[in-house]
């Protein structure tokens, strides 16, 4: 994982880490890996303190099975997430600018290569079991950030024409289906410069569907 991810979460800047939460930080590094690798059924916990550096104890003292390991990389990712996502319609300002910003609100994790191999790696495991695909979907549901901006966007008229949890929907989805799935099933990442244009487009393609009538986007 490296550095990038505890840095995005401001772990490494604003304070030192204790002994006890570097050992944790690179036990879920190894964790990744090895889940990446071999997947989760035949991820080892031995390999995983082999990864880490420290003793197959000091794995099983922070997290006694892999499973709660797992769920711990989980809760990281989640917590990234909501962290990012940390967006709300203003009536005061342009809508289209507030698209823009909500776009790449979801852009800056659809670019940034450790959210990417994390979020890769836990859904992929997900799909496998589908108890645990029920778990993922409800620790890590974005739909609600972007319903819940649409439904005050509509309200305040700046978009029209439309149900919010429809537009909602159709904004993250034209986001992921290039920014994210390509990614997911090839390996094949966007970058800074094509996030920007699809962006640009989806925001365009929402105010021509759901921009009031004269002066959309103003």
């Amino acid at each position: 994982m490296g550095a990038g991810f505890w840095k995005e979460r401001g772990m490494t800047e604003e304070r030192e880490l204790s002994l006890s939460e570097q050992k944790r930080k690179q036990i879920i590094e190894a964790a990744v890996a090895e889940f990446q690798e071999r997947g989760f059924a035949g991820a080892s916990m031995d390999r995983i303190s082999g990864r880490a550096g420290v003793s197959k104890r000091t794995v099983y003292n922070h997290f006694d099975s892999k499973e709660a390991l797992f769920r711990a990389i989980t809760d990281c990712l989640a917590s990234w997430m909501t962290a990012a996502l940390n967006v709300t319609f203003r009536p005061d300002l342009p809508v289209a600018g507030q698209l823009e910003a909500l776009g790449w609100a979801e852009g800056e994790l659809l670019v940034n290569p450790c959210f990417l191999r994390m979020a890769r790696m836990i859904f992929g495991e997900a799909f496998r079991d589908p108890v645990l695909s029920a778990e993922v979907a409800a620790r890590m549901d974005k739909f609600r950030v972007f319903e819940s901006f649409m439904q005050d966007a509509f309200a305040a008229g700046a978009l029209q024409r439309g149900k919010p949890e429809v537009a909602a929907a159709q904004f993250l989805g034209l986001l992921k289906s290039r920014g994210f799935y390509p990614y997911f099933f090839s390996g094949s990442a966007v970058g800074r410069e094509e996030m920007g244009a699809i962006i640009s487009e989806t925001v365009d393609m929402m105010l021509r569907a759901y921009g009031p009538a004269s002066g959309a986007g103003a």
